[in-house]
C-alpha cells in the first residue's frame, strides 16, 4: 500500500475488526478503533510500540512490526497470547495481519488483529474427544491422499503412517478382505449418491497377527462436491471375538444330526470358514480310551467342509489312516498342535489319510493343527482345520476358540453316540436272524444285508431261506415299517412266525394260504403296524426246471435274470400288506425256472430314492443285473447294492438253477 494515497485511518472506526496503525521509526501508535480496544484493552497513543504493548508474550508482535518496516512486505502471524490476564472476555488466540501503508504522518504499518479463540477451542474440544475413545481419526482427499489427524496407526501395525490409499497400503489389509473393502468403499464413493461409508476389516499388526477394525467415514461437501472424508477408526478385535464366540457357540447348539456322521458333517459348517479354512473330523476305530497298546488302530474321516475358492474336499471312501505315534501321542496329551507346512514340502506322515495329504498340496495349504475330539473323558478322534493360501496361521485365541466350539459339541455328539449304540444293538438282534443261507442241490444260494449309512437309523429289512422235510426250498424277504429297535424286534418276530407258519403248513399249503395265516396272526398279536413281504417256495423238477410259487403282501415284484434276454420282473399284482385287513384273501402266483435263470428278492431300499422315478430306478436295477448275470452271486449282490444311496436297509436274497452242463 505504500506509494499510493495516504491511508485515512477513520475508515476503519465501525469495523468489526480491531484495527491499528503505528507510524515512524519508533512504530508509536497513531490510531486504534473500538474493536481494537475491546480485544486488547485501552492502549495509549502516541508512544513506541514497545510502550504501547509491554506485554511479556508481545516480543513476537513486535519483531514483526520491525520486520514490515525493513522489508516493506506484509505479514500474517498466527499466535496464542493473553493481553490482560486480568481481563474477562479477553481474547486467547488471534490472527495477527501487518501490512505497510502509507498515511499523513508518514510510512506506517496497518495492523488488522481476528479473534479466533472460539474456532481454536472447538479445534481443541473435538481433538481431545476423540482421543479420549482411542480412535484413530484421519481424513482422505478425492484423489487418495490421506492424512492421520489422531495417529494410531504406527502403533497397531509397527509401520508410519502411509500417505495414499494404494496397494502398499492395502498390504496390510487381510487378503480376504482387501476386495471386499475395496467394492464398498467405491460403492460408498459414487460421486452420484454418497454415503457414510461403515466397514469391518483385518489389519496386519506388529506381531503379525490381525485385528478387527471398525471404521466410519463421513463425506465432507461442499457446493455440492465431496471435498474430504473424514474417518474414525477403533480397534474391535475383543467385542468382534465375543461377538463370533457367541454365535458360533449358539450354531453349535442347534446342531442335531440324524446320527455321529451327521452331527460332525454340521459342526464342521460352523467352524468354516469363520474359524479356519478347512476342517476334517476323523473318528478313531476303537471305542474304549485308553486305547489298547498293541491294538492296530486307524482314523476315518467322516466329514469335512472347505472356504470357497478352494478345491472340494475328496470323497469320503478310502479316507482312513493308521494311528500314528505322534497322533496317539497329541490324543493322550489332549493338547491341539499346529503343523506349519513348507511351501511345496510334504504333510507329515500319519497325520490324515494319503488322499487328504494330495488334497492339502492342491489347495496350497500352509499349516493344519489336529485338536482331539474327548466326549464323556473318551478321545473319539480328533478335528484337522487347515490354512491355505495366504491365510495367516492360526494365533493361539483362534485354536483356543477352536477348541471350545468343539468342546460344546459334545450334547449334540452324545445324542449320536446314544443312537449308534442303539443301532449297533438292533443290528447285532438283526444280523442273530439273519443265518447263511442252506446249501441246495441243483442250485446256487446267497443273500445279502445292508444297514442304511446314517448312524441313527436301522430298519426292520430281513431275509430267510429254508428247506421243507420233502426238499421245497422256501425264500421270504419282508419289511416292517420303521427305523429303530422296536422295528427290528418285530422283524425278528415277523420272519420266525412265517417260518414256523410255512413248516407246519407242508409243502401242500400255497405261499398265499401261508400269508394270510401270517397276516391273522401278526394282527391278533400286534407285532408290527404295517410290513410287506414276499413269501416263495421252489420245488426242482426232473427236467431240470424249477416250479416257482410266491404271494407278495405290498413287496416289490421278483426280478428274473435269464440265461439269455433281458431281465424282467415276473408280473403279477402284489397284494396288501400285512397288518392292513387280515380278512382278505391273498394270491398265489407261479412260474417255471430254466436252467440258468437267476431269481432276486429285494427289499425296496435297493430301488427307491427321494431324487428319481421308481419306474426309472427299476429299470436301472434289470439292465445292471442283466449286465453282471455271468457273475457268481455274490458278486452280483455286491453290484446291484452299488444301486443303492443307502438311505434306506436293503436286504436281497438271489437263487440261480444249475446250467445244463
Amino acid at each position: 500500500m505504500t506509494g499510493g494515497p495516504d491511508v485515512d485511518p477513520r475508515l476503519f472506526d465501525g469495523t468489526l475488526a480491531a484495527v491499528a496503525v503505528l507510524t515512524g521509526a519508533d512504530s508509536r501508535m497513531t490510531y486504534a478503533n473500538q474493536a481494537f480496544t475491546r480485544l486488547f484493552g485501552p492502549r495509549p497513543l502516541g508512544r513506541p510500540a514497545p510502550e504501547t504493548f509491554p506485554d511479556p508474550d508481545a516480543y513476537r508482535f513486535l519483531s514483526v512490526l520491525a520486520e514490515v518496516r525493513a522489508t516493506g512486505q506484509a505479514r500474517q502471524v498466527v499466535g496464542a497470547r493473553r493481553t490482560d490476564p486480568g481481563a474477562e472476555q479477553q481474547a486467547d488466540h488471534f490472527v495477527y495481519s501487518c501490512s505497510p501503508v502509507t498515511t499523513a504522518e508518514g510510512p506506517g504499518v496497518l495492523v488488522v488483529a481476528m479473534d479466533t479463540t472460539p474456532e481454536t477451542w472447538t479445534l481443541q474440544r473435538y481433538r481431545a474427544l476423540i482421543s479420549a475413545v482411542s480412535q484413530m481419526v484421519w481424513v482422505m482427499h478425492p484423489d487418495g491422499r490421506m492424512e492421520e489427524l489422531v495417529p494410531g496407526w504406527e502403533r497397531l501395525t509397527g509401520v508410519p503412517w502411509h500417505p495414499r490409499a494404494d496397494e502398499e497400503w492395502y498390504a496390510h489389509i487381510h487378503p480376504r478382505d482387501r476386495d471386499n473393502l475395496s467394492r464398498m468403499w467405491r460403492a460408498a464413493a459414487d460421486t452420484a449418491a454418497p454415503t457414510v461409508f461403515e466397514a469391518v476389516f483385518r489389519v496386519r499388526a506388529a506381531d503379525g497377527s490381525y485385528r478387527h477394525l471398525s471404521t466410519r467415514s463421513v463425506p465432507v461437501l461442499r457446493d455440492g462436491k465431496i471435498t474430504e472424508w473424514v474417518s474414525a477408526t477403533a480397534d474391535v478385535e475383543h467385542s468382534w471375538e465375543l461377538r463370533l464366540r457367541e454365535r458360533l457357540l449358539a450354531q453349535v447348539a442347534a446342531v442335531s444330526g440324524g446320527g455321529l456322521q451327521g452331527a460332525f458333517g454340521e459342526l464342521v459348517k460352523v467352524v468354516v470358514p469363520d474359524l479356519t479354512d478347512a476342517c476334517l473330523i476323523l473318528l478313531l476305530s476303537h471305542d474304549e480310551w485308553p486305547l489298547p497298546e498293541n491294538a492296530t488302530v486307524s482314523a476315518r474321516r467322516v466329514a469335512s467342509a472347505t472356504r470357497p475358492g478352494l478345491p472340494a474336499p475328496p470323497a469320503m471312501r478310502g479316507q482312513s489312516v493308521p494311528l500314528s505315534p505322534m497322533v496317539r501321542e497329541i490324543l493322550e496329551q489332549r493338547v491341539p498342535r499346529t503343523f506349519v507346512l513348507p511351501p511345496d514340502g510334504p504333510v507329515p506322515p500319519g497325520l490324515v489319510p494319503a488322499v487328504t495329504e494330495r488334497w492339502l498340496a492342491a489347495a496350497d495349504s500352509t499349516s493344519i493343527t489336529l485338536i482331539p475330539l474327548v466326549v464323556d473323558d473318551t478321545v473319539l478322534g480328533y478335528a484337522v482345520t487347515g490354512t491355505s493360501g495366504d491365510s495367516p496361521l492360526p494365533d493361539d485365541s483362534e485354536i483356543e476358540l477352536l477348541r471350545e466350539v468343539l468342546h460344546h459339541a459334545q450334547r449334540p455328539i452324545r445324542k449320536a453316540l446314544d443312537l449308534q449304540q442303539a443301532r449297533r444293538t438292533a443290528l447285532g438282534l438283526q444280523r442273530t436272524h439273519l443265518t447263511e443261507p442252506p446249501r441246495v442241490p441243483g442250485a446256487d444260494l446267497a443273500a445279502r444285508y445292508q444297514p442304511a449309512s446314517s448312524t441313527g437309523e436301522i430298519g426292520g429289512d430281513w431275509y430267510d431261506a429254508f428247506a421243507l422235510p420233502d426238499g421245497t426250498l422256501v425264500l421270504d424277504i419282508g419289511d416292517v415299517a420303521g427305523h429303530d429297535l422296536t422295528a427290528a424286534t418285530a422283524m425278528g418276530q415277523m420272519r420266525s412266525m412265517l417260518r414256523t407258519l410255512a413248516y407246519a403248513g407242508g409243502p401242500d399249503t400255497t405261499p398265499g394260504t401261508v400269508l394270510a395265516r401270517l397276516d391273522e396272526v401278526a394282527e391278533g398279536l400286534g407285532t408290527a403296524p404295517l410290513a410287506t413281504a414276499i413269501h416263495a417256495t421252489l420245488r426242482p423238477r426232473t427236467d431240470g426246471d424249477w416250479e416257482l410259487s410266491w404271494s407278495s403282501a405290498g413287496h416289490p415284484a421278483p426280478l428274473l435274470v435269464p440265461t439269455c434276454g433281458d431281465a424282467r420282473f415276473l408280473p403279477g399284482a402284489p397284494d396288501l400288506p400285512l397288518c392292513v385287513d387280515p380278512g382278505l384273501p391273498r394270491t398265489t402266483h407261479t412260474r417255471l425256472l430254466g436252467p440258468g435263470d437267476t431269481l432276486l428278492l429285494y427289499t425296496d431300499g435297493l430301488v427307491e430314492t427321494p431324487f428319481e422315478d421308481l419306474d426309472v430306478r427299476m429299470r436301472q436295477l434289470a439292465s445292471e443285473a442283466t449286465r453282471c448275470r455271468d457273475r457268481s452271486l455274490p458278486e452280483l449282490l455286491r453290484a446291484l447294492e452299488c444301486l443303492s444311496d443307502l438311505r434306506d436297509d436293503i436286504a436281497m436274497i438271489a437263487f440261480r438253477t444249475d446250467a445244463v452242463v
